[in-house]
């Protein structure tokens, strides 16, 4: 009898085509799951009945509670070989093998600066216009060159978006808790001395720093409040990191010229949640990771991950 693999969070309904699945195919029977699981109780009667959970990056906690309804769970494919939303220790206590894939910094770096180069030069405000017969040319463009952006975070994604920002040709300054004037040099940025001197002199700054204790709230009110009127916050990163109520004063308040998203504290965005409608906040559904490179990445090496599973020779395994 084959066993049965639900593939959650699988938007696009594209998990089962952009990769190859017959390697598992004779033992493994796949179910896709399009909508969001929301609740517990939800991810507990959906899931009841399968022995293989493939999940897409750290949208769905994994507490023991959830592991200790699964009882038939004995795999669990996570993408990434990082995530913070299960628990590992309760998961060895339930006999379930986690194992993760690899992923790219790729994607999110080019859809960081898609929302950074959309909020500079006004492109859904302008492009709306010309599809709805509105003003010709409303907005007036913030430019790059001979700008600072300011990195808090110079790891994978921080370092190669200073590369990025060098070519256009700005002023490229870092900060973290960790950052060394050796690791700054290295991709061409200069190291800020604090946080704030960090917010208070970008005219861009960009989020990308790993969710922890120590960066969950890391620019608050009293952060935003050091940065100019004229700059732009943009996260792609973990929504926590930013405070979101904090960014929202700040943008009603017109304290910063705008601010890029692609992360949110609830994921799906509720059809009311103020984050819809904020005003100059230009925002995307957690877009960082989505394409189709990136997919075929994660669920590829997920049918390795099932198949050695089956083989009795687990591989990339978490926890």
């Amino acid at each position: 009898m084959k066993l049965r693999c639900a593939v959650i969070e699988d938007f696009q309904s594209v998990a089962t085509t952009v990769v190859d699945w017959s390697p598992v195919a004779a033992d493994v029977e796949v179910v896709t799951f399009t909508e969001h699981l929301a609740t517990e109780d939800e991810r507990a009667a959906a899931l009841a009945d399968f022995d293989i959970v493939v999940t897409l990056r750290e949208r769905v906690p994994f507490p023991a509670e959830l592991f200790a309804r699964l009882p038939r769970l004995r795999l669990l494919v996570a993408s990434g070989m990082r995530n913070t939303v299960i628990d590992y220790a309760a998961a060895e206590r339930h006999g379930v093998v986690v194992c993760g894939t690899a992923s790219s910094s790729t994607a999110p770096l080019e859809l960081t600066w898609a929302l950074l180069l959309g909020l500079a030069r006004g492109i859904v405000t302008e492009s709306e216009a010309i599809r709805t017969g509105g003003p010709w040319q409303s907005t007036l463009g913030a430019d790059l060159h001979g700008r600072r952006l300011g990195l808090l975070g110079l790891g994978k994604i921080g370092g190669r978006m200073a590369q990025v920002g060098l070519a256009f040709g700005m002023d490229v300054r870092g900060w973290s808790q960790n950052l060394t004037e050796e690791r700054a040099r290295e991709v061409g940025a200069t190291r800020a001395a604090s946080k704030e001197e960090l917010l208070a002199t970008s005219d861009f700054v960009s989020v990308h720093v790993a969710l922890s204790e120590r960066t969950r709230g890391l620019v608050g009110a009293t952060e935003l409040a050091l940065m100019r009127p004229t700059a732009y916050l943009i996260n792609t990163s973990r929504a926590a990191v930013v405070d979101q109520d904090a960014l929202l004063a700040a943008l009603h308040a017109g304290s910063i010229a705008g601010a890029g998203v692609d992360v949110f504290d609830t994921e799906p965005l509720p059809a009311d949640h103020p984050m819809r409608t904020a005003p100059r906040l230009l925002a995307t559904p957690h877009l960082g990771y989505v394409s189709r490179s990136s997919y075929e990445l994660y669920y590829g090496q997920a049918v390795e991950d099932i198949r050695a599973f089956l083989d009795g020779r687990p591989v990339r395994r978490l926890g």
